[in-house]
């Protein structure tokens, strides 16, 4: 009796695997298998019927008491309202013009404007979606190899969900009791060094084989006085509106609710000065984002009643003692803990993730001491957010089951098939390890920039 028992939080996570790659709904199997096992919990004796009555109690404290989630739906709107409004087209155009004697040019856009405006949309799906539907259809009507743009595309819609003001990046820093103004600064080093190895990547392969990105045939002819007001409007004005957000929270002049409120309001300020603001579309933004929001609200509950039942059968110790009765050392223990997330994000996106797997393994993470690598504890769980957000980004790019390439294809052209989109990815994958690898072995590159700025995090 004892050892099923002991069993039941595995027993837990278990069906609760099964259920979602079954297909079922993800909220729901949450709320569903937490309310399963209280049951089982309350006949074994290991579960009181009055804890039922505080899961209510619970949900607030989560929920109405966090600083962090009122963010959220002002953030979506931010990032729906920029899409939906034609922003960032003219973005790709402008860029692309900035851009158009280098080799690629259309390519390197899209990674540019995947850092500008992939934080801000939120989901991995919304975020690759958008690119494609923006990006794709440009490039392939300018004879952009498939492989090549789509590959393009699915890297820049990941890239940019590890830059401030990532939505991702406020959920991670919450779970894994990481101070958000560092979180935010960490993220910034590794994400620009994968940048660059984007754009080394995409400047090589164009020029050891122009056939795959040809140039355009005719070049658009702009004044400069013209191509001066583009730009700022374009441009200058939704890069300013990102460093608005990014750096009033980590200046401390800000809450994240408020900055987030400040990035909603510029964005309707960018849709009016671009003359798309309506009625009708300001509507349609809204619609989307309260969608949105209460997909990401009605998880984040579910999860609640998951965690609460699973921490009450005392899953928190025994996955800790689990991952550590391996035996695999503190190393071993990390990058046990990395793979698991990696595959996770295969099925589902990242906010499953963080308010379902990250509590159940955030007490084992946070029992690991790599005090005489980085130099103290705090630095330590820092690193390791990053960690975890470079690695579920490279989940959801990697075949043949990344998160990301089936959005891609879902919203790319008829002639884009998916083997296009494996190989068109897979060089973008190895740069993904190499720069995970970069950040393993030289942790200064995520603690440097919160060192410097914040005196430590």
């Amino acid at each position: 009796m004892d050892s099923l028992i002991d069993a039941l939080p595995f027993l837990m996570a278990a069906t609760l695997a099964v259920c979602l790659f079954a297909g079922y709904p993800v909220a729901l199997t949450l709320s569903a298998v937490g309310f399963l096992f209280f049951a089982v919990g309350y006949l074994f004796d290991l579960i009181p019927l009055v804890a039922l009555f505080n899961l209510p109690l619970r949900m607030y404290s989560n929920l109405g008491e966090n600083l962090i989630y009122p963010a959220v739906p002002m953030l979506l709107f931010m990032g729906i309202a920029l899409e939906r409004s034609g922003v960032a087209r003219e973005l790709l155009t402008c860029l692309d013009l900035l851009l158009r004697r280098v080799p690629g040019s259309l390519a390197i856009a899209v990674v540019i404007i995947g850092i500008v405006l992939a934080p801000s949309a939120g989901l991995i799906g919304a975020s690759v979606a958008t690119l494609a539907l923006i990006a794709l259809p440009s490039m392939l009507a300018q004879g952009y190899r498939i492989p090549f743009a789509s590959g393009s595309v699915a890297a820049a819609g990941t890239l940019g969900l590890i830059f401030p003001p990532g939505l991702m990046l406020f959920f991670l820093a919450e779970r894994l009791d990481v101070r958000l103004g560092p979180m935010f600064l960490a993220t910034v080093v590794p994400g620009l060094l994968l940048t660059v190895l984007y754009v080394v990547y995409l400047l090589g392969r164009t020029l050891a084989d122009p056939a795959v990105a040809p140039r355009s045939a005719k070049p658009e002819t702009i004044s400069a006085v013209q191509f001066t007001v583009y730009a700022l409007r374009s441009l200058a004005l939704p890069l300013l509106l990102v460093f608005l957000v990014l750096g009033s929270i980590v200046a401390g002049i800000a809450t994240p609710t408020q900055s987030s409120a400040v990035g909603a309001a510029g964005a309707i300020l960018l849709m009016a000065l671009n003359r798309s603001l309506s009625f009708r579309l300001f509507y349609e933004v809204a619609m989307a984002t309260a969608m949105m929001t209460a997909m990401v609200f009605l998880i984040i509950m579910a999860a609640t009643v998951f965690s609460f039942v699973f921490i009450f059968l005392g899953g928190g110790d025994a996955m800790t003692d689990a991952l550590y009765g391996l035996g695999l050392g503190r190393w071993g223990t990390l990058l046990s803990v990395l793979g698991l997330l990696f595959v996770m994000g295969f099925f589902i996106d990242w906010i499953e993730i963080t308010v379902i797997v990250l509590p159940i393994v955030a007490p084992a993470l946070g029992a690991l001491d790599f005090t005489d690598y980085l130099g103290s504890p705090d630095l330590s769980m820092l690193w390791i957010a990053v960690l975890v957000a470079l690695n579920l980004q490279a989940s959801f790019l990697t075949p043949p089951f990344g998160f990301a390439l089936f959005f891609l294809k879902g919203a790319a052209p008829p002639e884009v098939k998916l083997e296009a989109v494996y190989r068109g990815v897979a060089p973008f994958v190895v740069l993904q390890v190499v720069g995970i690898a970069l950040v393993l072995l030289f942790p200064l590159l995520a603690t440097w920039l919160p060192l410097y700025a914040f005196g430590s995090p």
